[in-house]
């Protein structure tokens, strides 16, 4: 197993820049593979998808490419995979369809934990239709989300539950098979959220028991779109509002318009990419994924550790990340300091770790921090022990003001 943090630093342009990035929560930067490959799919004839001319080839290669390499990502089936401008959009437009179904009286499950974009659009479509909301709730102690929270909101009317395989603003990973489970023995399906997940651990929807799960590709080194993951079988039993004559087949059926064949080709190569992390790693693309992924992890345990114990040297923080599982992603607040001050000073001395809940507003007012949140800080695969000691050296610098 190698990881050459260096060798994969040199193949993201925006590090020359010098920032030490924080922010891979709330987006990655881009390594030139996959900027090359949006430019090579945009130089080269592109057509509507089909098989007459080269233009319409090309789109149809891209598309069939990508589907299979994100199935391969996420352990999933390729006509399982659909494709979105967004996850929010991706998970609004199936709140509308399945809500088609629901009754006055039905329950949906959603979590306090979620970005709001795993709550609202479920919120919103059960209002519309006389559903009830039940919330579950997390313990703002330990940051932990468990099976029992989600027990103790289900019954034999729910429908759905919506849930997060991480939270983005304070990295708690709730046991999803576990959730999976008690949902679907309560005869509900279950929507996950994958947006942060899916940039630290390797996939496999088999496992995890959900039903759907949504994520972005720009969260993993790719360009801004969103994708979801279902079983074939499950998407045929739905019919969302589409135009006439667009395909009724599966996925199709749930890509409204033209896809954006140049970002899902820059998607394609992400993937490509990140298989690529293990520099020894052989095999088909599944495989070298497993074996990327494994050297990931053990990567951003070297950093967690080195900011944990850098951490537990300044006073005056307290940190909002406290689940036995989570990933690298850390809240903290400070006793005497605002942490939008910390954004500001850090960002003058070329540190990039963010302010705010984040779109996590139920998870920020159930710690107690209202809708400011706090400073969030989230290693990428590009992160190296030098950006730590920066990031350290300048919270040192601020909270000796």
């Amino acid at each position: 197993m190698t990881y050459d943090i260096a060798a994969l630093r040199s193949r993201f342009p925006a590090l020359a820049a010098g920032t030490a990035h924080f922010d891979g929560p709330g987006g990655t930067q881009t390594p030139r593979p996959v900027i090359d490959a949006i430019a090579d799919a945009l130089a080269h004839p592109l057509s509507n998808r089909g098989h007459g001319v080269p233009g319409e080839r090309n789109a149809e290669t891209i598309v069939t490419e990508t589907r299979a390499a994100l199935a391969d990502l996420l352990g999933a089936e390729a006509s399982g995979i659909v494709f979105g401008r967004s996850a929010t959009q991706l998970t609004y437009d199936f709140s509308r369809t399945l809500a088609k179904a629901w009754s006055p009286g039905d329950e949906v499950v959603v979590t306090r934990l979620d970005h709001d974009a795993n709550i609202r659009p479920w919120v919103q479509a059960a209002d519309r239709v006389g559903a009830v909301v039940r919330w579950a709730d997390f313990d703002p102690a330990t940051g932990e989300l468990t099976v029992d929270d989600i027990r103790a909101v289900l019954s034999e009317r729910t429908r759905l539950v919506a849930v997060t395989a991480a939270s983005n603003l304070i990295g708690t990973r709730p046991d999803i098979p576990a959730i999976s489970r008690l949902a679907h023995e309560a005869g509900a399906l279950v929507h996950v959220d994958g947006v942060h997940h899916t940039a630290h651990a390797l996939l496999d929807l088999s496992r995890l028991g959900a039903d759907f799960y949504v994520c972005s590709a720009y969260k993993f080194l790719g360009p801004h779109h969103g994708v979801l993951a279902a079983r074939p079988e499950l998407l045929e039993t739905l019919h969302p509002d589409k135009l006439l004559p667009s395909t009724d087949v599966v996925p199709e059926r749930f890509e409204l318009g033209t896809l954006p064949y140049e970002f899902l080709a820059g998607t394609r190569a992400a993937v490509d990419f990140l298989a690529g992390m293990d520099t020894e790693a052989t095999g088909p693309r599944r495989q070298r994924l497993e074996a990327s992924f494994t050297a990931l992890e053990a990567h951003e345990q070297v950093l967690r550790t080195q900011l944990d114990k850098g951490l537990a040297a300044l006073d005056g923080i307290t940190i909002h990340s406290r689940a036995a599982d989570r990933t690298p992603t850390l809240l903290l607040t400070f006793e005497e300091h605002g942490t939008v001050d910390a954004y500001r000073f850090l960002a003058d001395r070329g540190v990039h770790a963010p302010s705010g809940s984040f779109y996590a507003i139920e998870a920020s007012r159930r710690l107690g921090l209202g809708d400011t949140g706090g400073l969030r800080i989230g290693l990428a695969p590009y992160n190296d022990t030098d950006d730590v000691d920066r990031l350290l050296t300048g919270l040192a610098d601020f909270l000796a003001r």
